[in-house]
């Protein structure tokens, strides 16, 4: 790693990364919930980076000096692995949370996984918890309701939620008590195929139980500029998406990307000079700029 996190941490401070109000500065509750941004990472199509833009956006932010809140809905917990560590105990995971009345979510938090960011753990529970919750009334309301005391208190200025790849129920549920959706769009031949899908669910969903919900928009995944393949699907993906942005920042296929998981580092602990740790730098600023608008 040529250069260090504070470093690092220092240059994501600039530009549109200092504009966005950190909850912090809020007086009063009323105020406070104005910043709260809940942002579902989405996409039922599988191996598109998904996780990687939950974890390394969410570090990003935490490195700027905003308080992120990841909540790992994805039965797999990759995002939960990509951060906590074999010694860190986790006594309750998000299937806890949305099975259980008495557990809230700070009993679920792994509080200070980083400086700025927790972690609501996911595990392989989840998979039982969404047959337990089809049975259920209002089941898609659940981790909302969960949240709601969350958004009340503006403890957090971002909640980044890393969702299966599957248009179930937790990603419902993500869907239901999120702000915005992001979606990140593998550079791959049937990449829009998947898309169109999510996209008729969101409509779906903001149409009968979320009206407030917005598709933050789309980012271009797993790129490859050599080959023709990755330039013509990003001509087909920036044509044909039409209900929102398609970020100008691409996320390249990385070595570094792929192998910082394995030491349960985010791209900026693991290599912060890389290809991938600068796109995710420029994608954050993007982003912000365009919340901002």
């Amino acid at each position: 790693m040529k250069s260090s996190t504070r470093e690092v941490r220092q240059s994501l401070t600039m530009t549109a990364l200092e504009k966005v109000p950190s909850a912090s500065e809020s007086t009063s509750p009323e105020t406070r919930r104005t910043f709260t941004r809940i942002i579902a990472v989405a996409n039922q199509k599988g191996g598109v980076g998904k996780t990687d833009l939950t974890v390394n956006l969410s570090c990003q932010l935490a490195a700027a000096g905003k308080r992120v809140l990841l909540i790992d809905m994805d039965p797999q917990a990759n995002a939960t692995d990509y951060l906590v560590g074999p010694d860190t105990p986790v006594v309750k995971t998000m299937a806890d949370l949305l099975l259980e009345d008495g557990v809230s979510l700070g009993d679920v938090l792994l509080r200070h996984c980083r400086e700025n960011l927790d972690v609501a753990p996911g595990s392989g529970d989840l998979s039982a918890c969404q047959i337990r919750l089809a049975n259920d009334i209002n089941m898609q309301f659940k981790l909302k309701k969960k949240l709601k005391e969350l958004k009340e208190d503006g403890e957090y200025d971002f909640v980044v939620i890393d969702t299966p790849p599957s248009l179930g129920i937790l990603t419902v549920n993500a869907l239901t008590a999120a702000n915005q959706v992001l979606i990140p769009v593998q550079t791959q031949y049937f990449a829009m195929e998947g898309v169109v899908q999510l996209l008729e669910t969101i409509r779906k969903i903001k149409e009968d139980i979320n009206p407030g919900l917005e598709v933050l928009g789309a980012v271009l995944t797993l790129y490859d500029r050599r080959t023709l393949l990755s330039r013509e699907v990003e001509a087909k993906v920036r044509n044909g998406f039409t209900d929102g942005t398609v970020f100008s920042t691409v996320i390249p296929v990385n070595v570094r990307l792929a192998e910082a998981p394995s030491y349960h580092k985010s791209i900026f602990e693991y290599d912060s000079d890389c290809n991938g740790a600068r796109a995710y730098g420029k994608l954050a600023e993007e982003i912000l700029s365009c919340l901002e608008a």
